[in-house]
């Protein structure tokens, strides 16, 4: 075996000393590109065994796992944006492989050691987020970061809490949205906004509100902020209401995790009259704001209301007939 072979043996049998998988996965991509590859190269074999995005990686690579195996270690040497592994040259294929399977193998006997909480740090919360309520919220959001709108085929995106946990924000969708690596990176470093009060805030009621007082036996769904009733008044059948527990005025008046309850409830009672209802053509959707606008109620709710082909004689312009003469065009 070359002199090179059982310096890198042993420093990955006795010496490697680890606190996550990242240095046998970097030798294991330089071992197999003939000793030398890119942070962009090294950041994807990272990403193999974490589902995140490479532009996360090649920071850990550059500042962490790079600078332990060049400055600290001197196995491998940086040339800008590549990585070399130094004597790669001097290594047969046989020691290569044998190399390779030694980095597996201690992968694998760290990640038995840890399990899935060694990705824990990838986490903007401290609470874990299923695998099928993460893949609703980018569903939700059209697969794009719902802050600065970039598609998830351009950058990964995470799930973040919009009220963070350890300030009272819970896992429920309506406190989740969809950010990519760089928002809820300047989010985080950003935002020192005091949650505290917005949360206690949901449970402010109006004594006298109609909507703050509504029986229970009205409802015919909820979530943990809004809920939906039938209008006593419907325009046409199944017209519904979709409500804001919390005592606020109008739309533009709610908080961002109280829309994203009320378009997740409007989705759901859209779909349940449909299901219920084979007559149902078109919808209806919208909001009364101000007394001009002819909101009687002062507490926020949107209306939903189905539509039958032939409910009116000309449906053309929809919503443009709150002024009469202005709906036909």
């Amino acid at each position: 075996m070359s002199k090179q072979f059982d310096e890198l043996s042993n420093f990955i049998l006795n010496e490697m000393r680890m606190s996550h998988i990242y240095q046998p996965v970097m030798l294991i991509e330089l071992l197999s590109r003939q000793g030398s590859a890119s942070t962009t190269e090294i950041a994807k074999a990272l990403l193999g065994h974490d589902v995140s995005q490479v532009e996360y990686y090649e920071h850990i690579t550059k500042n962490m796992v790079g600078k332990v195996l060049t400055q600290s270690r001197g196995i491998t040497s940086k040339d800008k944006n590549q990585y070399s592994l130094n004597d790669f040259d001097g290594l047969s294929e046989s020691e290569i492989t044998e190399l390779i399977n030694l980095c597996h193998s201690k992968i694998e006997e760290f990640l038995d050691k840890r399990g899935d909480k060694v990705w824990n740090h990838r986490r903007k919360s401290s609470g874990y987020i299923s695998g099928t309520l993460r893949y609703e919220i980018l569903k939700r959001a059209k697969f794009r970061c719902e802050l600065c709108g970039i598609s998830a085929d351009q950058k990964a995106l995470e799930v973040d809490h919009i009220v963070p946990r350890n300030r009272g924000g819970g896992d429920e969708q309506s406190n989740l949205q969809a950010l990519c690596y760089s928002c809820n990176a300047m989010k985080r470093d950003r935002d020192d906004t005091d949650f505290r009060e917005i949360n206690k805030s949901y449970e402010h009621r109006e004594i006298g509100c109609i909507f703050c007082e509504i029986p229970n036996e009205r409802i015919v769904a909820e979530n943990e902020l809004v809920y939906a009733i039938l209008d006593a008044f419907p325009v046409t059948e199944k017209h519904t209401l979709i409500i804001p527990k919390r005592h606020v005025s109008d739309y533009f008046e709610l908080n961002q995790p109280e829309r994203n309850a009320m378009q997740r409830l409007l989705e759901e009672r859209r779909q349940v009259i449909m299901d219920i209802d084979n007559t149902v053509t078109g919808f209806n959707v919208g909001n009364n704001v101000g007394e001009d606008a002819g909101q009687t109620v002062m507490h926020c709710h949107t209306h939903l209301i189905p539509r039958r082909k032939g409910d009116v004689e000309e449906p053309r312009g929809g919503v443009r007939g709150v002024i009469a003469d202005k709906q036909k065009y």
